[in-house]
């Protein structure tokens, strides 16, 4: 080479002068760079001999050294460092043009041949019509035979065509995988170029020695046989061989196999492998990674930009390395890859710093170019790039469940008032360790309020954004794993109907995508219960449940006509609420103690198995500090049903689930614990815990774990009737056969003996004009004042109806209905009210106070206010406009001492409605009804004036009084307006419902006090059975499926089996002032009360209605009363005291009425005629009863001894049913004052009817 290099130098010509240089580049390399050895000694002689030469090569050479080619020893490369870039590039484009030019000469050979084709099938076509049919039989012989050759030809084409489309389709699990690993292959090709951008443009490299050159030949002989399938599957050859993906394949794939051959590298176009960004989307799609469309959108606009960006670096790092090819490449400049996309990001943003910029002109001429086309993307593509992230959901995850930690989902109604109350119940501290997540799952995002109280409680709620209807919406949350799915309805819609079509549809979208979750839902209308039965799926036996606000709101209405406070004990019962201490001796303070009571369930100690029910009640409750009023029984066939004070008939099982009233989770565990050996002598029972004994109970599997009483889900219970046993002693239930045999062939109760049933009315024969209502003189009826017109949502008027008809109350005890409104929706309503007797509609408006007077107002025994438009208002603060006029209306009215005198024939007047000839109408059990005792001031005093056979004149007085002593009940929507129905009351307006006056006094209840029931059903849903079963007058889920099908009740035959429906405990309130527990009504306690009415009448105590001013020393006027639940043991009792008690049903009460007085208690000093109160006379009174009490005494014996010599007086009961044979002589008012707090009655228990006997 020194030789050659000498020679070179040593001619005088151009070539050699050519030489010479090329020479002294050579030996640049080698001094220099790669300090070779002798041979380079000589090559540097050369360089030295060659020193003299022009002064424009010597001024080239430095610029030379720069692009030198690295050299090593190993590597057969070119010695003299000649650049072969343009051996790559030639490889990439003859294979692309070279390519094209093929499916160009294909397609202009294939078109000349399809025209001569044409042509030539024109000619022999006419040579078959001139030659005849047999010369060209023999001409389209052969013709035939190619035809067959070409179809059989394009046949196994096509079959391998499909079958390449079906490989790179993703169509199938083998195509999807290749477009993946396609994928995954070109970005693994990228990131070797990204590795290999550090090097020098071109260089030489060892391919059996190179890690990364072999990889990405690997890759791209992968490519190679992927452009193959790519090319046989497409329909067009020519617009295939022009796609992106095709010319990153002619650019990438060629060199690489250059660089084999010439065992040198060079980077060239490799970063068009970041086009393949652009496929991202599709990927992802593929994958099922990708579903909608703003994802989809958002992945193409990045993958878009990115590919572009990166793309376009690659071609700056390429030229601005190499250098210009017409400047010899020697104005080049050494950035990396990464300089490069950072000029590229300056350059579209255009800022521009300046500190990179492009030296070469073909960087600067791609710049011209890239700046308008990259400015434009950058534009476009990055404001809706940030759009589309902008506008993602927050709430858009997916929730992770928490090993060991159950989940429910809450969906349906979601507002910051729905779930605040929700929460505040669902995560009471009473609870006992409430470990569940709550998932909240709504379709439009929280606003900053709700937002605020999520992040409250975020240890154990999460809010995820999304619809159940939406099945990936579902998946998000989990549905399928979790323990449950609530769904709240919005109690203040305008149309209750499509609220719970809308929960339905809930229902139906969660069931079909997971059949076997637990669903708890809330429903607004009572008829609408029945469209989730259609549901298959749904199975109340597996937990599921439908919470009807209509038909426990009115229903708990319907219980406070009986036995008035009741529905504010029973909503404080399953209500969450703390504990409020207060020192002051106020009736806050009693209130406040009771509202801490909660229900609970826990299963009952062995020690009580074969124990009567009477005997663990009080046991419990004098011991254990724990009230218990139901047990869920299992008879022979093993169905669990739930008992409410079951009576002493009646034995403790092993494993019977107890249903107690108390403070805390904690304090029911000791009914569990309880072991007769070992806490028999313990007095304190925060003492009572688990023994040793109990710890070996637990090991045998009879035994039922503690934990479960907080969610019996599996142990759904029929609220069914009693075990058909005799609760009294059949000698105490005179005519028997008697009874069967009559009420065998009378229809006097619905198919299933739950409640009272007659044949179907018209609705014009139960309506009272204003004049027949005043001559009717009604008392001790229920007023049901209705705001409705024909366009307004029905309330369901049924649910109230109901409970005051249930069969266990005799006939004679139902009290009479009047609904007073408009007589266009009372139409619309009474299609469901038109098979119970005692029921009478006055048209009118509850506004109108001649109307109020027509029905005797102030003679009813509760005044309902109900109203159907107060949906229909947006403003909240006047949803209840009509109900507070009303109520404000009836309390400033004036009642005359002489309300009217009335003219009635012999046999008395029958208010529409009431057919003397129905069967219902018939005498109750075959005997006759006696009279009915009734005192107090605001019971009308009657006086027989006329003669036997002629007409009465019968003059009606009381003492003069306003309408604030009508008992009345109001139902409020919005729980704030409370503040308007008491004038005289100090409630603050920000007070929540439960701690104002008029509901702690049973004259106002809200539907918001429903919202607890949710919770409280999840952890037992037996809680929701025993409220049903108490406030509805005995529904069943057959009697629903019954009214789904016929909506309205059907009438059956009296059987053995109906009959013993009837034998059930009913709510009733305890007069104190007199009967044998009034000696426990002045000082006594509650304890002793408790333990006597329920060892002697089978009688279960729960709570007291007292007088507000009771504990007051000085005398007060105000006859208000609230409610005290579950008082303890050493309570004080006062005389005044009504005692809530669950009393047992008295079959002989409907055959013999000699023994019977009833009478209602009325907290505005008043007592009238009702069922609901009653006071069990004594033989012996005690000794330092005061006088009045005396000569009220005497006053009831002079009018019991009167009776039966008088007239009969007219009544609403069945005709010749029970004769009322009375005359009341008119009373003082001093005697009234004197004995307005009770009402004098007898009781409803057999052992002690021989005390009226005597009278």
């Amino acid at each position: 080479m020194a030789n050659g290099g000498g020679g070179g130098g040593g001619s005088s010509g151009g070539g050699g002068g050519g030489g010479g240089s090329s020479l002294r580049m050579s030996s640049n390399i080698h001094a220099n760079h790669l300090s070779l050895d002798a041979s380079s000694s000589s090559s540097s002689s050369s360089s030295s001999s060659s020193s003299s030469s022009s002064s424009s090569s010597s001024v080239h050479e430095p610029k030379m050294d720069a692009l030198i080619i690295p050299v090593t020893m190993e590597v057969p490369c070119d010695s003299r460092g000649q650049r072969m870039w343009w051996a790559f590039l030639a490889s990439s484009m003859v294979t692309f043009f070279g390519g094209l030019f093929i499916i160009l000469l294909w397609r202009t050979l294939k078109y000349l041949w399809t025209v001569c084709c044409h042509c030539g099938g024109k000619t022999k076509e006419a040579q078959k019509i001139n030659n005849g049919s047999s010369q060209a039989d023999g001409t389209l012989k052969p013709a035939d035979e190619k035809e067959e050759a070409v179809a059989a030809e394009v046949g196994w084409m096509t079959s391998v065509k499909d079958w390449a489309g079906v490989m790179i389709s993703a169509q199938t699990l083998t195509g999807r995988v290749l477009v993946v690993l396609v994928f995954a292959l070109s970005i693994g090709a990228l990131v070797i170029y990204f590795i290999d951008s550090s090097n020098p443009i071109e260089s030489c490299q060892n391919f059996y020695k190179d890690f990364t050159l072999q990889i990405d030949m690997a890759f791209n002989v992968f490519f190679l046989l992927y452009f193959g399938l790519r090319f046989i599957a497409a329909n067009d050859k020519l617009w295939f061989w022009l796609e992106v993906n095709s010319v990153v394949d002619f650019f990438t794939v060629p060199p690489v196999f250059v660089s084999v051959y010439l065992n040198r590298s060079w980077l060239g176009l490799r970063f068009l492998r970041a086009l393949r960004l652009i496929q991202f989307s599709e990927i992802l799609q593929f994958l099922n990674i990708l579903k909608t469309s703003n994802s989809i959108k958002l992945v193409n606009l990045l993958s878009i930009f990115i590919s572009t960006w990166l793309t376009a670096a690659g071609f700056i790092h390429l030229v601005e390395n190499s250098g210009d090819p017409w400047e010899n490449f020697q104005n080049n400049q050494a950035l990396t890859y990464w300089e490069c996309v950072y000029l590229l990001m300056v350059t579209m943003s255009t800022v521009g710093y300046g500190d990179v910029y492009a030296k070469t002109t073909l960087g600067r001429l791609f710049m011209v170019f890239f700046i308008l086309g990259g400015l434009a993307m950058f534009a476009s593509y990055v404001p809706e790039i940030i759009e589309l992230i902008g506008n993602r959901k927050k709430y858009g995850g997916s929730y992770s469940a928490v090993s060991g930690r159950k989940h429910i989902v809450v969906c349906g109604h979601i507002t910051l008032e729905s779930v605040s109350n929700f929460l505040k119940d669902f995560l009471h501290k009473d609870r006992d360790d409430v470990n569940v997540e709550i998932v909240f799952l709504h379709n439009i995002s929280p606003n900053l309020e709700l937002e605020a109280l999520f992040k409250r409680h975020f240890t154990q709620v999460e809010f995820y954004q999304g619809s159940v209807l939406n099945p990936h919406d579902l998946a998000r949350v989990k549905i399928e794993s979790a323990d449950a799915c609530l769904i709240l309805a919005n109690k203040y819609c305008a149309d209750p109907d499509a609220e719970d079509a809308s929960n339905i549809m809930r229902v139906i979208s969660i069931k079909n995508y997971h059949p076997k979750i637990r669903i708890i839902t809330q429903m607004l209308q009572y008829h609408n219960k029945a469209h989730l039965l259609n549901i298959p799926s749904w199975n109340w036996k597996e937990g599921d449940d439908a919470i009807c606000l209509a038909e426990l709101k009115l229903g708990f209405i319907a219980q406070s006509c009986l036995a008035q406070g009741l529905s504010t004990m029973l909503a404080n019962l399953f209500s969450m609420r703390s504990f409020i201490k207060i020192e002051e001796d106020t009736w806050q303070k009693y209130y406040l103690e009771g509202v801490s009571n909660e229900m609970y369930t826990e299963y009952l100690s062995s020690a009580f198995v074969g124990l009567s029910f009477p005997t663990v009640c009080e046991l419990c409750f004098v011991k254990l500090k724990l009230l218990m009023i139901a047990i869920e029984y299992k008879s022979a066939n093993r169905e669990s049903r739930i008992l409410i004070n079951p009576g002493n008939h009646l034995k403790i099982q092993e494993g019977t689930l107890g249903f107690f009233i108390a403070s805390d989770a904690k304090e029911v565990k000791r009914a569990f614990f309880y072991c007769k050996a070992c806490h028999d002598d313990i007095t304190d029972p925060k003492r009572i815990k688990k023994c040793g004994c109990k710890r070996l109970e637990d090991e045998q599997p009879s035994t039922l774990s503690p934990k479960k009483k907080q969610r019996n889900g599996g142990m759904r219970n029929s609220p069914g009737s009693s075990p058909k046993l005799m609760r009294h002693d059949p000698l105490l239930i005179p005519g028997n056969d008697q009874i069967d045999n009559m009420d065998s062939n009378v229809k006097k109760y619905d198919s299933t003996g739950m409640f009272h049933w007659c044949a179907p009315k018209e609705i014009e024969k139960v309506i009272l004009t204003r004049s027949e209502a005043a001559m009717t003189v009604l008392s001790g009826h229920v007023v049901v004042c209705i705001f409705g017109d024909v366009s307004s949502a029905l309330i369901g008027l049924r649910n109230l109806v109901m409970p005051l008809r249930a069969s266990n109350f005799h006939y004679h005890e139902l009290k009479h209905i009047v609904f007073v409104g408009s007589i266009e929706y009372l139409k619309r309503e009474w299609e469901t009210l038109h098979n119970f007797p005692k029921v009478s509609i006055l048209p009118g408006t509850p506004l109108s106070r001649a109307d109020l007077r027509a029905v005797n107002i102030n003679l009813c025994d509760m005044c309902v206010i109900l109203s159907a438009n107060q949906n229909n208002i947006d403003d909240t603060s006047l949803q209840d406009k009509e109900c507070i006029l009303a109520s404000l209306n009836i309390k400033s009215m004036q009642f005359d001492d002489s309300i009217g005198v009335l003219q009635a024939n012999s046999q008395g007047f029958t208010p529409p409605g009431m057919d003397r000839s129905s069967p219902d109408n018939s005498p109750v059990h075959g005997m006759l009804r006696q009279p009915s005792i009734t005192t107090g001031v605001n019971i009308p005093i009657i006086t027989e004036l006329a003669k036997p056979g002629k007409l009465p004149l019968v003059s009606v007085n009381q003492e003069k009084n306003s309408g604030t002593h009508i008992l009345m009940i109001t139902e409020l929507v919005n729980d704030t307006n409370v503040q308007f129905l008491d004038q005289d009351d100090d409630d603050d307006p920000d007070t929540e419902l439960y701690l104002t006056q008029p509901f702690a006094c049973g004259t106002a209840f809200a539907v918001s006090v429903l919202d607890s029931l949710m919770s409280a059903t999840y952890f037992n849903d037996n809680i929701l059975t025993l409220i049903r079963t108490l406030v509805t007058g005995g529904a069943t889920p057959e009697l629903e499926a019954l009214i789904a099908e016929e909506n309205a009740l059907r009438g059956g035959y009296s059987t053995p089996q109906t009959l013993a429906n009837r034998d059930r405990c009913r709510v009733a309130q305890l007069a104190l002032l007199d009967g044998p527990f009034a000696d426990l009504g002045d000082g006594g306690c509650y304890g002793d009360l408790f333990c006597k009415a329920l060892k002697t009448y089978n009688m279960l105590c729960f709570g007291i209605y007292r007088l507000r001013d009771a504990h007051l020393s000085t005398p007060s006027q105000c006859t208000k009363r609230y409610v005290i639940t579950n008082p303890p043991y050493e309570f004080e009792l006062v005389p005044t005291d009504l005692i809530f008690c669950l009393m047992q049903f008295d079959h002989n009460a409907g055959q013999s009425r000699a023994s019977l007085s009833h009478s209602s208690h009325s907290s505005q000093s008043s007592s009238k005629k009702s069922s609901s109160v009653h006071s069990i006379p004594s033989t012996a009174n005690r000794q330092n009863r005061p006088k009045s009490r005396e000569s009220r005494d005497k006053q009831n014996a002079t009018r019991m001894n009167r009776m039966g010599q008088e007239k009969k007086w007219f009544t609403d009961e069945p005709d010749n049913a029970y004769p009322r044979n009375i005359q009341i002589k008119p009373m003082s008012t001093h005697m009234a004052n004197q004995i307005n707090q009770y009402k004098s009655t007898s009781s409803l228990i057999p052992p002690i009817r021989e005390v009226e006997d005597e009278c």
